[in-house]
């Protein structure tokens, strides 16, 4: 992860790729942790956790950046189905490791030939992507703004 804080916006963020890939969309921040377990609804992407902060946004097809995930290894069970129905995010950004996220996207990988990407970015660049509306992500683990 990056030594530097990205939070001045020079230059693009760079973290720890857990899952490599590529990916472009909107970003959803969020300084709150999300539980998909009863937070995310698998079958159209929307986040369905009303005292969540991005309840009622779509997460499908957008680079999620939350802090973590919330709650237990059921995130990787309805991240899994997500990913099965296309209905995921199009790449996940964590401040920090996040198991429960990495473990999905392998498993999706190893099982439909396709998973998101996840980068584990410095709490400092995570910080930075609330002032960025797109992003691209690339596989050795750096975030451009779009």
């Amino acid at each position: 992860m990056s030594d530097r804080s990205a939070a001045s916006g020079s230059g693009p963020l760079t973290g720890r790729a857990l899952v490599a890939g590529t990916a472009e969309g909107a970003v959803l921040y969020s300084s709150e942790p999300l539980s998909f377990w009863g937070g995310y609804d698998a079958e159209t992407g929307e986040i369905i956790d009303r005292r969540h902060p991005l309840a009622g946004q779509v997460g499908a097809d957008r680079i999620m950046a939350i802090p973590a995930t919330r709650g237990s290894s059921t995130t990787t069970a309805v991240l899994l189905e997500a990913i099965r129905r296309g209905t995921a995010p199009a790449a996940f950004l964590t401040r920090g490791p996040d198991t429960f996220l990495a473990l999905a996207a392998i498993v999706a990988a190893q099982l439909y030939n396709r998973a998101p990407p996840v980068i584990a970015l410095a709490p400092g660049d995570f910080d930075a992507l609330r002032r960025i509306p797109r992003a691209r992500v690339e596989p050795a683990g750096t975030v451009l703004a779009r």
